[in-house]
């Protein structure tokens, strides 16, 4: 909240009744706060990962089984991501542009991801996919891997991330209402031609920011992906999961030496995030004048 405002006569009044020594000590302690649990974490896994200088960093991050888990789990996340959008974008135009039975189930049901522990969403899907699962046996007759392979990984990643772009445009795509489409509509637009130049247009910041939600999400997911992938080296293992075994070998550099792509991540996807979060908020403010 700002420190003044203009009150009905044009006078500039307080607005808050802290002091300015109150104030100056919670900016303090916020930044304390994440510097103790933000910064510094973040610096020493950086400090680690280069602990045996650059050779070796290089080295830990160039071995196999690292490779190979770099290369899933961005497999992983090009599945996903794309998922995730065209159901997004499908889910969110369904509940700001229409009125249905079960509008409101649709909504709860994007958000359960967000209510269930990874793990359990993994043991899940090994309860239905499994050797002795609903549908283990079938799909051992037909020679179909789910569990302890990459399509397992990627049904969970996909699950996890799954309301990260529909819950970005959900609340966008009500504000701004349909009176773009339904002009364009009168204007003889057909609907492929409206989604396209009149919708994906006015969403198009809140969309990249759900895709990079749903990004950073995927590519550090850990709970689900670890009950799922069978921790088979070079084969199903993923970045989080080869740094747990990396680092239960007490090999130490080389866990955080991939540990910090990881945080690099972590960082990139901040700077991004706050990019998008200012377009984004200047794509409501236009939402809310018209």
């Amino acid at each position: 909240m700002s420190d003044v405002a203009l009150a009905a006569g044009g006078a500039v009044r307080p607005v808050t009744t802290e002091t300015r020594a109150v104030r100056r000590a919670l900016v303090a302690a916020a930044v304390v706060f994440l510097a103790l649990f933000l910064v510094l974490p973040l610096a020493a896994v950086f400090a680690e990962a280069f602990r045996a200088g650059l050779a070796g960093y290089l080295a830990a991050i160039r071995e196999p089984d690292a490779l190979a888990a770099i290369r899933l789990t961005l497999l992983v996340a090009a599945i996903a991501c794309p998922a995730n959008l065209v159901f997004g974008l499908a889910a969110a135009w369904a509940v700001a542009k229409f009125e249905f039975r079960g509008k409101s189930l649709l909504v709860t049901l994007i958000d359960l991801p967000f209510s269930i522990s990874p793990v359990i969403s993994g043991l899940v899907y090994v309860l239905l996919f499994g050797a002795q699962g609903l549908l283990g046996p079938w799909l051992k007759a037909h020679g179909i891997e789910i569990i302890f392979a990459v399509p397992g990984i990627v049904l969970a990643t996909i699950f996890v991330t799954l309301p990260f772009v529909a819950r970005e445009l959900i609340p966008l795509m009500q504000e701004q209402g349909s009176g773009d489409e339904e002009a364009a509509l009168s204007l003889g637009a057909g609907g492929w031609k409206v989604f396209f130049l009149v919708t994906l247009p006015n969403v198009k910041w809140a969309l990249l920011y759900g895709v990079l939600l749903c990004n950073a999400r995927a590519m550090g997911e850990f709970g689900a992906v670890s009950v799922v992938s069978g921790h088979i080296r070079s084969l199903t293992n993923t970045m989080p999961l080869q740094v747990e075994i990396l680092y239960n070998e007490y090999n130490f550099a080389a866990a955080f030496a991939v540990a910090s792509l990881l945080a690099g991540l972590a960082l990139v996807t901040l700077v991004l995030k706050s990019v998008l979060e200012w377009r984004y908020g200047h794509a409501l403010s236009a939402a809310g004048r018209h």
